[in-house]
């Protein structure tokens, strides 16, 4: 199934802006009278009927509304330092919207190398990696926050979990994200993950102090951004039937 996006819906049609109608039209070769199926961005799914094969600006029917197209039983808001090679970072992105993330934020951390981050790409990068993986709802990419203004911010009735390797709470006092999962009764997560060079003292009391919970991902050492997919990973592990908590 190829899929396309359109912010342009009014009643029974819609419109595709120039790089959506181009690949329709040039690059997959539809015409009037072929089925098309368009995203909204929103989790819903459109299967449509092209009436106008207009390569900048391609219009259809709606014939059919799907709800919640490709969605996930949580809700999962991904707080990741970027890294110094914004390559790397832009990897993770695109995976985790391919396995099932609701929100990316960059945050900037004490330790960061990286001090200033644009998000314009990264929202390319996302519209792209939905439609192939056949998802209906477009993760929101957030303006960068420090890690300070992320801790104080997120909300409190969500599970908040921050992710670290600083020796000063043993691994013990830490448990494993699944772990933490099982014991939550929302399914509502925040995970924060840190910079290459790791959370400051501060940064660590910080969460700590506001009720942040602290998790490890095994004995590996990884980089942030195998990190942050390996937190991705760990929350999509855990609803493997789909199974959202009441």
């Amino acid at each position: 199934m190829e899929l396309f996006y359109s912010s342009k819906i009014e009643d029974n049609s819609l419109l595709l802006d120039q790089d959506e109608s181009g690949h329709c039209v040039r690059v997959l070769r539809k015409r009037c009278g072929d089925t098309v199926s368009v995203i909204d961005g929103n989790g819903t799914l459109f299967r449509c009927t092209l009436v106008d094969d207009n390569p900048k600006s391609a219009r259809a029917v709606i014939n059919e509304a799907v709800n919640d197209f490709g969605t996930h039983p949580y809700n999962l808001q991904m707080a990741v330092c970027p890294t110094k090679n914004t390559d790397r970072y832009e990897w993770f992105v695109e995976k985790a919207t391919e396995i099932g993330v609701d929100a990316i934020v960059p945050v900037i951390g004490d330790h960061s190398e990286r001090k200033i981050f644009r998000t314009d790409r990264l929202k390319r990068i996302v519209l792209s990696a939905v439609k192939q993986s056949l998802k209906a709802k477009l993760p929101e990419v957030r303006e960068s926050l420090t890690v300070t203004e992320y801790l104080q911010s997120a909300p409190s009735s969500s599970l908040r979990l921050i992710c670290y390797c600083d020796s000063t709470l043993p691994k013990e006092k830490r448990t494993a994200i699944a772990e933490a999962l099982g014991k939550s009764k929302t399914n509502d997560i925040c995970i924060l993950i840190g910079p290459e060079g790791d959370f400051s003292t501060e940064e660590i009391n910080l969460a700590l102090t506001l009720g942040w919970q602290a998790v490890h991902l095994g004995d590996s050492r990884l980089r942030t951004e195998t990190a942050a997919l390996a937190a991705v990973l760990a929350v999509y592990y855990f609803y493997p039937d789909g199974t959202a908590i009441d």
